[in-house]
């Protein structure tokens, strides 16, 4: 049977993309507690893994550098250092690398160019000196009554024994090595008292390969030599093997260190037991007797009636039980994931819109012929089409706590470049939305977080002169809100300077002295192209580059971002974006022979023009909706439409954000299933507009962009107010 290697490297580039993800995480959690084992062996694992498979095909590169990092690791792993802020900061740079060796030589099949290969040599050289400590700076551990397993009774214990667990590589027989040699090298330092072979890593007959090697043994050994004479028995094959030696009487977190590193994943609890050397086969043959003799109809579990017959630690039992169940729950979650390549859902999401346009359409002619047959079997249709649009668009989102995540590494790195005690606080995570705005909206945020931290957080100095805590607080919080994600980046510091902010803005000469601006006005302008606040040039500020970028990034997403901010309190910046940008459900409305489409989420109420009404404006735009002030746009003129008008008008009215507004239409033509097309580069720019759809009789409608519509209403129903009411009186505008 052939292998598709290129599809396996492909499969792997993900996969260790994945764990140096997970690794990522853990070494941040790691940092905070520093004893947790749990997250100390998670690391292990990722990086050995990333090893391992890199190994498979060939990629030496990574290999190497890895092995170091794992060699480092299970020294952590054994006790041996105590983490550091500047070990894990060493381990995260180890990171950054690990993923640069995977883009360059597995993805691109690349050398590494002359820079990076020197920062190579520096982890390297950085991650080896941790190694070369003396034992005697090491901290010393203190052996307890519990920390030996010693059977009572037996004339010889493995515990009294050296233990070796081998797995060999698969390309040992390959590199002429042969196994049988190294045991037999071995018992010239000693004797094998017991020798397991594990072979549970024989794949099936039609998958097996003769040349590789699928040999494991589980070694009792006798010897009075040191643990480095044993371990050079297998110098030959150390970097292409997995070997674990545990000196006699072993303690116990040895013990349970070598039981979450095997790789064997269907083993029973007593066959983990045996294969680590806590238990011997006598021990285990015993204890299922007992269990078996058990005349109960719920027999004993075979934990407990090891450490009932004293034959092993409860401590070492949990840690197997543990083994276990992290591998059922792996299994379980490979059986529920299947991972799919982004461009077939692109394609699945593309179709499913043509299916939308083309139901649409039947649904029409049904209509039009007004046979109630045809008409009962497209509305059928239309349903089941509205489902597998539903659960097709679901198939694409994601977690945005994914992406919320990667700024755990960034608030740490900036906050020490900044010299700022700043903690990142996460809430939302848990929020989905579509994955193509989750690709586009990493970038805005990074930039917003940053700013956040170089100019809103104050240095712990400030603070604490301020009356506040010394540790800042940078909160990023997301929500649903109607249609729409709402994306929250919070922080606790200074606020945004009004008064700076102003005076920059008339210095370049964006405002005059004489204006009178509002707040929020204020704080858009720095969203202007190359504005800055900031008094000197860093590496994080200063150039007036990116918050226009974010905004225009936000707007090509059909999104809005807005600023509130309290001196002394704090800033908010509240980005609101859509959850899908490919299909929606849409209200559609003609004005004379256009059509347009309103997202329906938007849609509030839908109520008529009446000419007494109409009265009552005196050629104002906005009417009184139930003791509600509601400022409109007739679409009609905002958009120059040509035609026949209705025979009578309706406001649909509409909200966004809070605000409120109304929009004249000619006629109400009801729900309608929406497949989003992006406007040409003629058209982005056009105001009041996000997009178009095909009808289902091949007519285009355009799809409204109503938080721009209503801003643009309101701003209209504020100059006729200003105009109508001298400047001391403000009216009271209730815009809900």
């Amino acid at each position: 049977m052939s292998i598709d290697l290129d599809q396996a490297l492909q499969t792997y580039i993900a996969e260790a993309r994945d764990l140096l993800e997970e690794m990522e995480s853990a070494l941040l959690s790691l940092e905070g507690e520093p004893d947790n084992g749990e997250l100390i062996g998670a690391i292990f694992r990722a990086a050995h893994t990333i090893k391992g498979s890199a190994g498979l095909f060939g990629l030496q590169p990574i290999v190497g550098f890895t092995h170091i990092v794992e060699d480092l690791l299970d020294q952590i792993r054994n006790q041996q250092f105590v983490v550091t802020s500047p070990l894990i900061k060493d381990l995260l740079e180890s990171c950054d690398h690990i993923q640069l060796l995977i883009s360059v030589v597995a993805e691109q099949g690349s050398a590494l160019s002359d820079s990076d290969e020197m920062q190579d040599q520096r982890l390297r050289l950085a991650l080896t000196r941790y190694q070369c400590v003396p034992q005697t700076t090491l901290p010393d551990t203190i052996p307890t009554p519990e920390a030996k397993i010693e059977k009572e009774g037996a004339v010889t214990s493995s515990a009294s024994l050296w233990h070796i667990s081998l797995r060999f590589g698969q390309d040992v027989l390959r590199n002429g090595m042969d196994p049988a040699a190294f045991l037999r090298y071995l018992c010239t330092l000693g004797t094998i008292s017991a020798l397991e072979t594990i072979h549970q890593a024989i794949p099936d007959w039609d998958q097996f390969d003769p040349e590789n090697c699928h040999l494991g043994y589980e070694i009792d050994f006798d010897s009075q030599a040191d643990k480095a004479a044993i371990s050079d028995v297998f110098e030959f094959v150390r970097d292409d093997c997995q070997i674990a030696i545990l000196p006699p009487h072993s303690k116990i977190t040895e013990f349970i260190n070598l039981i979450e590193s095997l790789p064997e994943d269907n083993a029973m609890l007593g066959q983990l037991l045996v294969n680590t050397g806590a238990l011997t086969a006598e021990e285990l043959a015993a204890g299922l007797q007992t269990q078996q003799a058990t005349s109960n109809e719920i027999a004993p579990k075979l934990g407990e009636i090891l450490i009932a017959q004293g034959a092993v630690n409860e401590a070492v039992v949990d840690a197997a039980l543990k083994k276990q169940n992290q591998t059922k729950e792996s299994k379980n979650k490979e059986g529920r994931y299947v991972r799919v390549h982004a461009d077939k859902l692109d394609d699945l999401i593309n179709l499913v819109g043509e299916l939308v346009v083309a139901s649409s359409g039947a649904n029409m002619l049904a209509q039009r012929i007004r046979e109630a047959q045809l008409q009962e079997a497209t509305s059928v249709i239309a349903m089941l089409v509205e489902e597998i649009r539903d659960n097709a668009l679901r198939l694409r989102m994601v977690p945005i706590g994914d992406t919320f995540n990667r700024f755990q590494r960034v608030v740490r790195d900036v906050s020490q470049e900044l010299n700022k005690e700043i903690t990142l606080v996460i809430s939302g995570a848990e929020t989905e939305l579509d994955k193509s705005v989750v690709e586009k909206i990493g970038d805005p945020l990074m930039h917003l977080v940053r700013n956040a931290m170089d100019h809103g957080i104050e240095s712990a100095e400030q603070r604490l002169l301020a009356g506040k805590p010394s540790k800042g607080t940078l909160n990023l919080n997301a929500y649903h809100d109607s249609n729409s994600i709402v994306i929250e980046i919070r922080d606790d510091g200074a606020g945004l300077n009004k008064a700076r902010i102003q005076q920059k803005a008339i210095e370049r000469g964006l405002i005059s002295t004489t204006s009178t601006l509002t707040d929020q006005e204020i704080y858009q302008l720095i969203f202007e192209p190359g504005f800055s606040t900031a008094e000197a040039i860093t590496n994080l500020s200063g150039r007036g580059v990116g918050m226009d970028v974010v905004k225009r990034n936000i707007t090509a997403l059909r999104g809005t971002v807005e600023l509130d901010s309290i001196p002394g309190k704090g800033t908010r910046v509240q980005i609101r974006l859509p959850l899908t940008l490919a299909i929606i459900d849409g209200f559609l409305v003609r004005v004379c022979d256009t059509h347009y489409v309103i997202p329906l989420d938007m849609v509030i109420e839908c109520v008529e023009l009446t000419p007494n009404a109409l009265a009552d404006t005196q050629g104002r735009n906005y009417i009184n909706l139930r003791g509600e002030v509601l400022p409109f746009i007739r679409l009609q003129h905002y958009f120059d439409t040509q035609g026949i008008k209705g025979r009578r008008e309706n406001i649909v009215v509409v909200s966004y954000a809070g605000k409120k507004s109304g929009l004249v239409v000619d006629e109400l033509l009801g729900e309608f299933q929406t497949v989003i097309k992006p406007l040409g580069k003629l058209f982005q720019r056009l105001q009041g507009i996000s997009g178009s759809t095909i009808l289902g009789g091949g007519e285009i409608a355009l799809i409204l962009d109503i938080p721009s519509l209503i801003q643009h209403a309101i701003n209209q129903e504020s100059g006729q107010f200003s105009r109508l009411n001298p400047p001391s009186i403000q009216p009271q505008i209730s815009i809900n």
